[in-house]
């Protein structure tokens, strides 16, 4: 699942992950990101931590409640240089953080070693 607000973020990593053989989810603020993970159970969310309505810290500590959200791997994604920190989003319940503007590269990578992880 893809959470963030902007249309334009959200439609470049559908295209992303959609080259990547994955199947996109989008919600375009927390609480959307929160009904969406009741419904659709994704394995992985890439996480927007400035969104209206709900931020993403409070979304992930709210998707972490619902019954099987202590299994989706939540990355917090941020353009942040220096207002949120790892630390951060590790303690609000997210399994990493990164930095928008991921290469594809990289973004495969990530995905297969945190995917890989909770398959093992």
């Amino acid at each position: 699942m893809v959470a963030d607000d902007s249309e334009d973020i959200r439609e470049l990593l559908r295209v992303q992950l959609t080259q990547l053989g994955y199947r996109v989810i989008e919600a375009a603020d927390g609480r959307e990101a929160v009904e969406a993970v009741s419904k659709e159970r994704p394995a992985l969310i890439l996480m927007d931590v400035s969104m209206p309505v709900l931020d993403g810290f409070e979304a992930t500590r709210l998707i972490r409640r619902i019954e099987g959200g202590r299994d989706v791997v939540i990355l917090a994604f941020t353009a942040h240089g220096s207002g949120v920190s790892r630390a951060g989003a590790l303690a609000a319940g997210c399994d990493d953080y990164v930095r928008k503007h991921i290469g594809m590269d990289e973004l495969s990578a990530l995905l297969e070693r945190h995917l890989s992880d909770r398959t093992a």
